[in-house]
């Protein structure tokens, strides 16, 4: 294992009832007004931005509201969210629904007290160093961003997706009632169930040796997950099986099953291409790009996708022939994904096989400059790991 500092302060109101603490926590952490952020009608219609505004009031919380936010947010809502702040001489940020409105929240956060362009942050000319504070009222249980300091932008005038990240972006508090999420559809229930799983998996095939207890955290949130999948999607009313997939996702982003070992992240940077050039939803993406990453790198390290095989899936292990296990656990892991509804394929999704260079390109990986991770991928291993999800 290695040296790690584990730092996670996020509080976290956990349970029915918990969104009327709201305006008592933005208290707490020193707000004393606020940008209410969110995306589409959805809030508005299910009464959980009016059940957060009423906690605000009654805490006596002046606040102003900038809705619109849409999946794979844009760079476009984050400069008015910047230039409202600052006009309103908001000091914090309260996110009210899912991983992009979050994801939105925290760039512009950070965006406020820097004198520049805040996509500096996300295309890496700049550092973070400072950010408003930010809380969350979650929706939909998916990206873990609710817990994590990281956040990702599409840029509109390129469609790239881009990432940064910084501890103080990390959300001073986390509100989860499980009912929030009782109203999401199934399509999209699914999607944030693969996000949980692809942030689980980015952590667990690693090289570093010695990790059995983070394994172990690992291998334990998979299995909740896919006991549960299932009686959210037969049931979206099911209170236990929402709450248990709604604390999966904090904990598989929080980091607490990624400290002490190296981690990859390469699938998700693939994907990002795909939704940043066709807009699909992120879950959506990583169901097509994950399995066909675990087809292209697996045999770096046959042992540990056996060990994923046995352990997650239920495989049994062929001592004799441990690459039959492993690809078996590859299959079994493609095959619930598409049992829960999600894509397979890049026509599925809309994706097209002429534009993988485009998306190579876009990527920015390169002979000189390959990507790091699990198994160092080159450009014709992005292009394999395309053109195995066609």
């Amino acid at each position: 294992m290695d040296n790690f500092t584990f730092w996670s302060p996020t509080l976290f109101e956990f349970g029915k009832g918990s969104e009327e603490k709201t305006g008592e926590l933005i208290r707490l952490f020193g707000g004393s007004k606020v940008l209410v952020h969110f995306g589409g009608g959805s809030v508005k219609r299910n009464g959980v931005l009016a059940r957060v505004e009423d906690s605000l009031c009654k805490a006596g919380l002046p606040f102003v509201e900038l809705g619109g936010v849409k999946p794979n947010p844009r760079s476009g809502l984050v400069y008015e969210g910047i230039a409202l702040c600052r006009k309103e001489n908001v000091d914090f940020i309260l996110a009210v629904g899912g991983g992009s409105v979050i994801d939105s929240a925290k760039a512009i956060a950070i965006g406020v007290p820097y004198t520049g362009d805040f996509w500096d942050f996300y295309s890496g000319k700049a550092a973070v160093k400072s950010s408003l504070p930010i809380g969350t009222v979650l929706t939909i249980a998916a990206a873990g961003s609710e817990g994590s300091a990281g956040s990702v932008i599409t840029q509109e005038e390129t469609n790239l997706k881009r990432a940064a990240g910084n501890e103080c972006m990390r959300p001073k508090f986390s509100v989860l009632n499980p009912a929030f999420t009782c109203t999401l559809p199934a399509y999209q229930t699914a999607c944030g169930i693969t996000d949980i799983m692809a942030h689980v998996c980015e952590r667990y095939f690693t090289n570093t040796r010695h990790v059995e207890t983070t394994d172990r955290l690992c291998e334990a949130v998979l299995k909740a997950v896919i006991e549960e999948a299932p009686k959210v999607l037969a049931n979206p009313n099911d209170y236990e099986a929402r709450a248990n997939i709604l604390w999966a996702g904090t904990i598989a982003h929080n980091d607490l099953c990624g400290v002490g070992r190296t981690q990859d992240w390469n699938s998700h940077d693939i994907e990002h291409e795909l939704s940043g050039l066709y807009d699909v939803a992120h879950g959506a993406g990583l169901s097509v790009i994950m399995p066909a990453w675990m087809q292209h790198v697996y045999q770096h390290d046959i042992p540990r996708f056996a060990q994923f095989a046995v352990r997650v899936w239920g495989c049994d292990m062929h001592f004799d022939d441990p690459e039959a296990t492993a690809k078996e656990g590859i299959a079994r892991f493609r095959a619930f994904l598409t049992a829960i509804g999600m894509p397979a394929t890049f026509s599925d999704i809309g994706a097209k096989a002429e534009d993988i260079p485009i998306l190579v390109k876009n990527l920015g990986v390169t002979e000189e400059k390959p990507r790091a991770g699990f198994m160092q991928l080159a450009p014709h291993d992005v292009e394999a790991i395309y053109r195995l999800a066609l």
